[in-house]
């Protein structure tokens, strides 16, 4: 029995169906792989939103679980700010209070304070006067009875000076001067204020990463099961020849969007929280004489809420699904 003949093809035939090819390729278009890829992502973040209709409880506990875990540290860092933010900038505040002698007349008061405007190291000196010392103290005390009652005025002169440059150099030679009674530097308690500002951002960070962790640890195990879950789907699919981007998209979109809820829903429970303590702290401040307002995170705070988040739900789906695929490759005959 003869083989069959090869077919041949002429070159017109061959022309004609290159132009045939050509003509399909420009009806598509120049922007159809980017439709094509555009495409590939819509159907991943609609099926991942799927999966979480499909499952609302799990969900809702999943997010949950992250943005308590997100709100902690961050309420934690709030705090802080706001704490340092009441309490005026500790470094720029090196203001000494010089308490002269009771029996310094206003005079010689007036001598001294102009003697310290005229040193290099000094910026301002105010010098109050013991009637305006008694009737500060009269107002912020409330003991304005037991104040009438007394027959002299026990307050001293007192110099209220702003240093150039070290306060503490500032403080060392004040107190040396023999008119000069007690020196008090305000950056004493301010430094160590600093001090413990410092180490409680320290505490939110190492809670925060520690959180973190735990956040990320939850999308990627809520992510393994739902991988668990469809295990035969992605089996077919490797099989059929799908590449691991286009088995790892959906659950990527799907711990996206974890990410994102949780932020969303960390960023109300922090407004709550400043809802729920902003008229006690009102009351406390305003029993001080003073106004104080929260802060909130700022527009690059919620930013870094949701983006932040976002990432991390985004990096435990990556990390679930790599897991999965590395160890579940098909074997085809």
């Amino acid at each position: 029995m003869n083989a069959p003949a090869t077919p041949r093809v002429d070159a017109d035939t061959l022309k004609a169906a290159k132009a045939t090819v050509s003509a399909r390729r420009k009806r598509r278009g120049p922007l159809a792989p980017v439709r094509h890829w555009l495409g590939l992502h819509a159907h991943g973040l609609f099926s991942s939103l799927g999966r979480m209709a499909q499952r609302p409880l799990a969900a809702a506990m999943t997010i949950a679980m992250m943005a308590i875990a997100i709100a902690l540290p961050v309420a934690l860092w709030l705090t802080l700010a706001n704490v340092q933010r009441f309490s005026g900038s500790v470094q720029a505040s090196r203001q000494v209070t010089v308490f002269l002698h009771q029996d310094i007349g206003m005079n010689r008061a007036d001598a001294i304070a102009a003697q310290l405007r005229a040193r290099h190291d000094v910026a301002t000196v105010t010098l109050r006067s013991p009637e305006e010392g008694l009737a500060e103290f009269r107002k912020m005390s409330g003991l304005a009875p037991a104040i009438d009652a007394l027959d002299d005025n026990p307050l001293p002169p007192v110099l209220l000076i702003d240093p150039n440059d070290d306060g503490a150099a500032v403080a060392a030679s004040l107190a040396a001067m023999p008119e000069v009674d007690v020196v008090q530097q305000d950056a004493v308690w301010r430094e160590r204020l600093s001090a413990w500002l410092s180490f409680g951002t320290r505490i939110a960070w190492v809670l925060a990463i520690a959180l973190g962790a735990g956040a990320l640890l939850v999308v990627g195990n809520t992510v393994r099961l739902d991988i668990q879950h469809r295990s035969e789907e992605i089996g077919v699919l490797q099989f059929l020849g799908a590449t691991d981007g286009f088995v790892r998209r959906p659950f990527l979109y799907l711990g996206a969007l974890y990410g994102l809820a949780s932020g969303a829903l960390a960023l109300g429970l922090l407004a709550l929280a400043g809802f729920a303590i902003g008229p006690a702290l009102n009351r406390l401040v305003a029993s001080y004489g003073s106004h104080f307002a929260l802060h909130g995170p700022g527009g690059i705070g919620i930013a870094a809420l949701l983006g932040g988040p976002l990432l991390l739900g985004w990096l435990g789906a990556w990390l679930a699904t790599g897991h999965h695929l590395r160890g579940n490759r098909p074997v085809k005959d």
